[in-house]
């Protein structure tokens, strides 16, 4: 899979003749960058089916409630995660008077790490996987049991 993707990007700079010039500057970085591409290739269908699935609660609840549920934004309502991530995005931000900020902004990072730490581990295809643990089900069971 890695070969492919880096010959995707090989004949897109050979279109413009700069395949020489880019490598020889992007080599180095490329190992980098394949990680980079991994990790969003995982977290962006994962984030994505959170935010629907949040979607399809909501509309159930409705549904439950007899009343409508999200249906102003897009058809049917079905653009309203990504209005609610923007809107996520777009807060201010209120740090308490005593708190820490480094400590303030990094909790919730801390505490989400252990469950997208899960998804390296888990092989999408061959060599799909972000790391390459011998004891994979080891880890996911370790790195689970830390909620």
């Amino acid at each position: 899979m890695e070969s492919s993707v880096l010959q995707f990007f090989q004949w897109f700079w050979n279109l413009f003749g700069l395949w020489d010039w880019v490598w020889g500057w992007f080599a180095p970085f490329w190992p980098l960058v394949w990680i980079i591409i991994k990790i969003v290739v995982i977290l962006v269908p994962l984030l994505l089916g959170v935010a629907y699935l949040t979607f399809w609660e909501r509309k159930i609840i409705g549904w439950m409630q007899v009343r409508i549920g999200p249906n102003r934004v897009g058809w049917w309502g079905l653009m309203q995660p990504i209005v609610d991530g923007v809107k996520l995005f777009l807060k201010e931000v209120i740090l308490p008077a005593k708190a820490d900020p480094a400590l303030f902004f990094l909790a919730p990072a801390l505490a989400m790490a252990p469950a997208v730490a899960v998804w390296s581990v888990v092989p999408f295809f061959d060599g799909g996987s972000l790391a390459d643990v011998d004891a994979g089900v080891l880890f996911l069971l370790a790195v689970t049991s830390l909620g």
